[in-house]
């Protein structure tokens, strides 16, 4: 046993140790806002099965996973991720990013037509789209490069709307830019017109590099992808952009790694409106194509104006639910049967649920993103489309 003197003399080593650390502290003070902050993980958003983008496996994360692993770096943050599936579009946006669930989405593109003002944009770090795959030495140049070939083209995409009025090319429609490539190997098609960066990963670990792959460019064909990010987050939006010209080299090496296209794009001319939705398989970038056909209000109807900003924010950020123009078939989400369902209560609902939102259901609040004025547009929109059945 230690004497009453050591214990004595022990306590009072650890007081003054105390009072030391509280000086410390005291002098030190207490963290920053900022500290605090970059404490906390930088959540990203992304797909755990949509490689070459975005995967749940360590040895091979994605281009996305690993862009958003130096952005955590160079921001002095952990990261963390929300797994989520990509292929169910603008609504993975609102239940992930939108729904708060995670910081960032990475591989939008950046367009105000896509969700805006819901969702806001860092610079552009990589410019994707569709590209043309042929046996090397067969480079295509363009689309008269084309005629007489058999060309395999994703349905429902903006390729197959520009092909679909040229009767001196053989369409071969595929459903994946999968399918894509399996029809080039099969010598089924002489040239693939599909997604771009799932082209060039399936060259690089399916097909050892035979075919080469020529980036297009044109309206609805390319888009510069960037970083997604909350109405609310523009200080983080402005930390991301501060950082993402020190990545640029890195970025650059990811995209030879995952074996995304690169080179001088072809150039196509102006391309039909799409609007039957996106092509299988692209992942989260392309979910650009299913953003709806702008569209404007009758000008001689009254209200035409509200009207018409209205449908046009509905198209933008909420079709994807409850379809363009809000035609819907299920019936529990057509909200052309709004007055049917709540009558004198429909504006009360609607008002309570655009600015709660419904969370269990997938749908956020969206008081933050819109203002009421908006609101009252989006109303006067859909006025013009009940009905007592949906028939």
């Amino acid at each position: 046993m230690r004497s009453n003197h050591s214990a004595t003399g022990a306590s009072r080593h650890r007081a003054i140790a105390g009072l030391l650390a509280c000086a410390a502290a005291a002098l030190i003070g207490p963290a920053s806002p900022l500290q605090a902050e970059e404490a906390q993980p930088f959540r990203l958003c992304a797909d755990p099965t949509n490689l070459p983008f975005s995967s749940d496996s360590s040895s091979k994360p994605g281009f996305y996973v690993e862009i958003g692993q130096a952005l955590a770096q160079a921001l002095g943050r952990p990261i963390a991720y929300d797994w989520y599936k990509s292929y169910f579009g603008k609504r993975t946006v609102r239940v992930t990013l939108l729904g708060k669930q995670c910081d960032a989405m990475i591989g939008l593109p950046r367009s105000e037509d896509f969700m805006g003002p819901a969702v806001i944009f860092s610079d552009s770090f990589a410019k994707e789209g569709y590209a043309l795959v042929a046996a090397k030495g067969a480079a295509v140049g363009g689309i008269d490069g084309l005629k007489g070939k058999r060309v395999a083209v994703q349905f429902a995409s903006t390729p197959q709307n520009l092909l679909a009025s040229r009767d001196d090319i053989q369409k071969v429609t595929v459903l994946s830019p999968e399918e894509g490539m399996q029809a080039l190997d099969q010598g089924r098609a002489d040239v693939a017109f599909i997604w771009g960066p799932v082209a060039g990963w399936l060259n690089k670990t399916s097909y050892d590099g035979r075919y080469q792959i020529e980036l297009t460019e044109g309206e609805g064909l390319s888009w510069d992808a960037a970083i997604g990010f909350a109405k609310t987050s523009t200080e983080l939006r402005d930390r991301v952009n501060a950082v993402l010209p020190q990545l640029q080299g890195t970025i650059g090496e990811l995209a030879v790694k995952y074996g995304l296209p690169s080179g001088a794009p072809v150039r196509f001319g102006a391309v039909p409106a799409v609007t039957t939705g996106t092509g299988t398989g692209a992942g989260v970038v392309q979910v650009a194509n299913v953003v709806a056909t702008e569209t404007k209000g009758d000008a001689a109807a009254p209200g035409a104006e509200a009207v018409g900003a209205g449908k046009e924010i509905f198209n933008g950020t909420c079709a994807h639910c409850h379809g363009p123009d809000a035609i819907q078939s299920e019936r529990k989400i057509d909200l052309r049967l709004l007055r049917h369902r709540y009558g004198d209560e429909m504006r009360e609902k609607y008002w309570t649920t655009v600015h709660e939102g419904r969370p269990n259901k997938g749908m956020p609040a969206w008081k933050e993103v819109y203002t009421d004025d908006q609101f009252d547009s989006i109303y006067s929109f859909l006025l013009t489309v009940q009905t007592e059945s949906n028939d």
